[in-house]
């Protein structure tokens, strides 16, 4: 018999300290990104800080396929709901908008400035907004709290509007933490206050999906046992609720570089993400 338990719950999270080189990260998105904002708006392709709420955050960037877009493809960024923004981000938006389809990425109001069921609220909203400037179906992916995020939306609780959610067709959660519970259990939880009715109410896990979601969980093969067992939870739980689900776990790929694959157009992540 193996038997398990986590004692440090600070290090089953913390991913900076377990990655080689780990310092490299933000700051290695910042250059692409800025250049496919650049190579793109020189098109007439990107639409920047588009406003969809009343708080400083509350900005989208809309990046378009040459053509009519296919669909809407929305990426929401990570960081524990208290890091990052969407301007490290908008290189990952080639590999959709390669395919043909709109890609639109959310900033939001960060803990803790904001609950994470404030955040879930800001998010639907975003995905509210994108979805009135583009036809065609939804595609909803997003990157550890993100993922939380983009999981979140197909739930039976979803902010979404009825004809919003109906458009959906794929979520895909990259390292995403579907139960908020652990988290309770870190120091980071001083500016995320969760407590037991917050997590019960916004964990993806403990939730229902909406009937007929498809949901993939994917996560890198180096990720931290923590991120690894949130993936497979998932997917395993709406299984068992009817929907539709997949858990992949992807070779030689850590918590920071498992999102590359969104920026090339013929990964199996990007492929995924946009398949009906």
């Amino acid at each position: 018999m193996l038997e398990h338990r986590i004692a440090d719950w600070d290090n089953a999270y913390a991913n900076g300290v377990n990655i080689a080189r780990s310092d490299r990260w933000p700051a290695a998105w910042a250059q692409p990104a800025q250049a496919f904002r650049n190579a793109l708006s020189a098109q007439g392709r990107a639409r920047i800080d588009i406003a969809y709420g009343d708080r400083p955050r509350n900005r989208l960037d809309l990046f378009l396929p040459r053509g009519t877009a296919k669909g809407l493809v929305v990426v929401i960024h990570g960081g524990y709901w208290m890091e990052t923004d969407k301007s490290l981000w908008s290189h990952l938006a080639n590999g959709a908008v390669d395919n043909g389809f709109a890609v639109a990425m959310p900033s939001y109001t960060q803990c803790p400035d904001i609950r994470i069921g404030g955040i879930v609220g800001e998010i639907g909203a975003a995905i509210g907004k994108a979805a009135a400037m583009v036809d065609g179906p939804l595609m909803l992916t997003g990157h550890s709290a993100g993922g939380h995020l983009a999981s979140r939306m197909v739930t039976t609780t979803t902010p979404l509007a009825a004809n919003v959610a109906g458009r959906v067709r794929h979520v895909v959660s990259i390292s995403g933490l579907h139960d908020l519970r652990p988290l309770m259990r870190t120091g980071m939880n001083a500016a995320l206050a969760i407590d037991e009715a917050e997590a019960l109410a916004e964990s993806p896990a403990l939730l229902r999906p909406i009937d007929g979601v498809r949901i993939t969980c994917w996560a890198g093969g180096g990720e931290r046992s923590e991120f690894l067992r949130q993936n497979a939870l998932l997917a395993n739980i709406w299984t068992g609720l009817g929907a539709s689900t997949s858990a992949v776990v992807e070779p030689n790929r850590h918590h920071f570089d498992v999102v590359d694959g969104l920026a090339d157009p013929a990964h199996p992540l990007t492929r995924i993400l946009i398949s009906e």
